[in-house]
């Protein structure tokens, strides 16, 4: 009956002290219950959004990024950091242990262990977690390492933006750079046109510098794009972790088609997906966790210390004789002047600042959604006036071309006319960039399922 009473005292006290240990709540962002999103039709999004382009090249561009970027592998380091500090932490729930051996000898004689003594022993020491303290602590640690990963996450789909978008930029720029060697050619022929006419007297002297200050236009904005294509080459070099001097990369592929637009799906599901919101949330709970342990702080602490020792003059005997100890020490903060106050207050503080970031996270995140829906239907309505109105002018610029050779039109209708089809014409691929970045945009936004981890991700702790 004795044994049985002791083990339900054991059971009880077991209980007790779970039912001390903190309790992890979630926490919901400060801000208004979010209705829908303006356009939630659309296709699914993929993980790996990029492919959706359908290029190979834009592919192992990605590959290679992940790979050498050296941001990236930095915040994977911070995982790594945060792993040491969990297990750091964890290690305060198991029993300290010490060996101790100390010998003091005047001189030496045979069979005694150096004349005065000898001795050696271990001893352990051990803190009850009576208040889930030190468990609050392991629990922080825990998310720090989930905040850790979601920024290296967030990290990659901001990485695998910049890169969608450079190389969409060299695209445009080798087309800007086709369509402004078309037009320097055109202007050249136009200008031996004109000065056959001079030679005529069919144009004025001003006709003929007019068109040469067109040509002399181009040629500087061709200067322009091959200067942008080489920054923009050795910016998406930077980005795959190589020397800009380095780098080569021969973009031969024409511009892919725009697929469909995804669907921009449930506010509360863009909450539990998009990393840098998952990384706030996780640095939120780590300070309510941190906020915990310095609550804990204030209570008392039970510690149990257990130590063997052995003692002899003589070798031989050293290990025939031991002492055991069992000590119990309870300690409680009594007056502390208000320090240990001020360190709950600090770290509620804490946990408060960074709920109002979580918060603001999440308005961002919808700003961005919102907005990229806005851009993107917009943005294609402009393509397309822009197509529309880059056709009527070529039609314009055709018929008064006719005129002007027939004699019904002076040459500067002509000229404005050319120089405004040729604006057009890089103005509908500035859009068409601007049609293909937001939709990255978008993409990144909406974020997708997409993960990206070098190591083995079992080795990543994400459920405290």
């Amino acid at each position: 009956m004795r044994y049985l009473l002791l083990g339900a005292s054991h059971f009880v006290a077991l209980y007790w002290l779970a039912a001390c240990t903190p309790q992890i709540t979630s926490i919901s962002p400060p801000i208004e219950e979010p209705e829908v999103f303006s356009k939630i039709e659309g296709d699914t999004l993929i993980n790996h959004w990029w492919r959706s382009f359908e290029n190979e090249q834009l592919n192992g561009l990605m590959d290679s990024a992940f790979a050498n970027n050296m941001n990236l592998n930095s915040l994977y380091q911070q995982i790594v950091a945060a792993q040491a500090v969990r297990k750091s932490q964890s290690t305060f729930l198991l029993p300290d242990i010490d060996a101790q051996a100390q010998t003091a000898a005047r001189r030496p004689e045979p069979d005694f262990a150096g004349g005065e003594n000898t001795q050696i022993g271990v001893s352990a020491s051990y803190e009850i977690d009576l208040w889930g303290r030190i468990r609050a602590g392991v629990q922080a640690a825990d998310f720090r390492i989930q905040g850790s990963y979601y920024d290296y996450q967030a990290a990659a789909m901001t990485l695998s933006a910049n890169v969608a978008t450079l190389w969409f930029q060299l695209l445009i720029n080798q087309e800007q750079l086709e369509l402004i060697n078309n037009q320097v050619a055109t202007n050249k022929e136009v200008i031996k046109l004109i000065k056959a006419r001079f030679g005529a007297g069919q144009v004025k002297g001003v006709d003929v510098l007019r068109q040469e200050q067109l040509l002399e236009q181009s040629k500087s904005l061709k200067i322009q794009f091959e200067t942008n294509y080489q920054q923009t080459l050795n910016q998406l070099a930077v980005l795959l972790g190589k020397p800009p001097q380095n780098f080569e990369l021969q973009v031969i592929d024409s511009l892919p088609v725009i697929p469909p637009a995804p669907s921009a799906g449930m506010p509360l599901e863009l909450i539990r997906r998009r990393p840098d919101i998952q990384r706030d949330y996780s640095f939120l709970m780590a300070a309510d966790r941190e906020m915990a342990q310095a609550v804990r702080n204030r209570f008392p602490r039970l510690s149990l210390d257990l130590s063997a020792q052995a003692r002899s003059n003589n070798y031989s005997q050293l290990f025939s004789s031991w002492a055991y100890t069992l000590g119990a020490n309870l300690a409680a903060p009594l007056l502390y002047w208000g320090r240990l106050k001020a360190e709950v207050d600090r770290t509620e503080a804490v946990k408060n600042q960074q709920l109002y970031q979580y918060g603001e996270t999440v308005l961002n995140a919808f700003l961005e959604v919102e907005n990229g829906l806005i851009n993107e239907e917009r943005q294609r309505n402009q393509v397309k006036i822009l197509r529309k109105r880059l056709e009527m002018a070529q039609q314009t610029n055709k018929q008064l071309r006719t005129e002007f050779i027939y004699g019904f039109s002076p040459y500067l209708d002509v000229l404005l006319s050319q120089d405004q089809e040729q604006q057009l014409q890089r103005n509908l691929l500035e859009a068409i960039q601007d049609q293909y970045e937001i939709r990255i945009s978008l993409y990144r936004a909406l974020a997708g399922d997409f993960q990206y981890l070098p190591a083995d991700e079992e080795n990543i702790k994400l459920n405290p």
